[in-house]
């Protein structure tokens, strides 16, 4: 990040006492992934004994199993071909965020930007507000909002964010700060979150193996298993943890990249803080499943 900005979450698990936050890690996993299987089998809730887990919202273990990252790989399925164009849809649907308007258009749309921009001025709630922060944009001396900056701004610079992806050869940290340095956002969370997700569609060009920045809901729980693990840093802790996978979790569906570790961290810090009462089951945190 090119600004230190303050992390809300910092001190979340401060003073909570986990024995072992190596088999903490690999236990929410496996209960959250129960959870994801019973919910697909139509089983009655709830879906686990923990109470945590039936008032807290949580996502999935698997980035591809949640409804956002569906939509998304949905929306960019058949760019693979065009890399500008993939980009910039998914640069869209990352400061979009929501699934219900992913749904309703398609990535053609992307080619007369003006008409989508104005069809989504008419819908108040076009984006998620909620989930992480996204800022406006300066850029060439002028300002674009969330809206603009997702529709007009990502097609005027796709090809200069295509020459600063491509320059990163693989790697998601590069690649974040290289955009940035262009952007220069307090958080590049969004920034991040787009450039990995490049991997689902061309890990030629984004390495899915690649390390990827701390986001700041993770940095609490990697702490705690950086200390435990007795490591310098969290890419150290995240090659740790995906090697451990193989003793703690041997029969998951899939292997760990360091982008499921960080993502993971973050939702075991959100569990522990309901533990240690630092978050509490009201607002956007009660979980209030949706209808199928």
């Amino acid at each position: 990040m090119n600004k230190i900005i303050k992390n809300p979450y910092a001190n979340a698990l401060d003073g909570l006492l986990i024995e072992d936050p190596v088999i903490a890690f690999f236990n929410f996993c496996k209960q959250r992934e129960k959870i994801r299987l019973k919910r697909e089998k139509n089983f009655q809730q709830p879906w686990s004994n923990d109470p945590i887990f039936q008032k807290g919202r949580f996502l999935n273990v698997f980035r591809e199993d949640d409804r956002g990252s569906k939509s998304i790989i949905k929306f960019c399925s058949g760019l693979k071909n065009d890399l500008s164009h993939l980009i910039q849809a998914i640069f869209f649907a990352r400061w979009c965020n929501k699934q219900e308007t992913i749904d309703k258009i398609s990535t053609h749309e992307l080619l007369n930007v003006k008409s989508l921009n104005r069809r989504l001025l008419q819908q108040n709630d076009w984006c998620n507000l909620t989930a992480y922060p996204v800022e406006e944009i300066k850029y060439s001396n002028k300002i674009y909002n969330r809206l603009d900056t997702a529709t007009l701004l990502f097609d005027e610079i796709k090809d200069i964010l295509e020459k600063l992806i491509v320059s990163s050869q693989g790697n998601v940290i590069s690649a974040t700060n290289k955009i940035n340095n262009l952007l220069k956002m307090e958080n590049d969370f969004p920034i991040f979150m787009a450039v990995i997700d490049i991997s689902w569609f061309r890990p030629d060009i984004i390495d899915p193996k690649s390390h990827v920045p701390t986001g700041i809901g993770a940095v609490a729980y990697l702490n705690i298993l950086q200390k435990h693990l007795n490591l310098k840093n969290h890419n150290q802790t995240c090659d740790r943890m995906i090697k451990l996978q193989d003793e703690y979790w041997p029969d998951a569906k899939r292997k760990f990249n360091p982008i499921d570790i960080e993502y993971l961290s973050c939702e075991c810090r959100k569990y522990y803080s309901y533990i240690n009462k630092t978050k509490t089951f009201t607002g956007k945190n009660l979980f209030k499943p949706k209808l199928r």
